[in-house]
């Protein structure tokens, strides 16, 4: 259940920096060396990863009750094996391996986004088996 409110509350975040909101999101957008934002958003698209999101809530929800299918149960699969390859990176500026780790970005990554991450990541597994 930890695992669908989680979920639950990061989409709403994506749901309020969607509606206009800007707190946090300067912590939330990867950045490289010069300062440069890797990511720069429309409402459009945050709205889209937002609804991405809540569909990743409902398949652990459906996960924890119980309610599998073969569907949800690939899916599952398949949403453990994404945050676990988000918590690795992409060996420059996000997850365990970046290069760059002295903006606030990296700070928040390394201390929250990649923990968060893993815990979501066996959290999927943990449902699975």
């Amino acid at each position: 259940m930890i695992l669908t409110f989680m979920l639950l509350a990061i989409t709403l975040i994506h749901f309020y920096w969607a509606l206009g909101g800007k707190y946090g999101l300067d912590k939330a957008l990867p950045i490289d060396a010069k300062g440069n934002r890797l990511l720069d958003p429309n409402k459009f698209m945050i709205y889209i990863m937002s609804f991405i999101l809540l569909g990743f809530t409902y398949i652990g929800y459906k996960l924890y009750v119980n309610e599998i299918s073969l569907w949800i149960m690939r899916t599952g699969w398949g949403l453990a094996i994404l945050f676990f390859l988000r918590a690795i990176g992409d060996f420059n500026v996000v997850g365990l391996f970046k290069k760059v780790k002295n903006t606030k970005f990296s700070k928040y990554d390394t201390w929250v986004y990649i923990p968060l991450c893993l815990f979501i990541s066996i959290s999927f597994l943990l449902l699975l088996v």
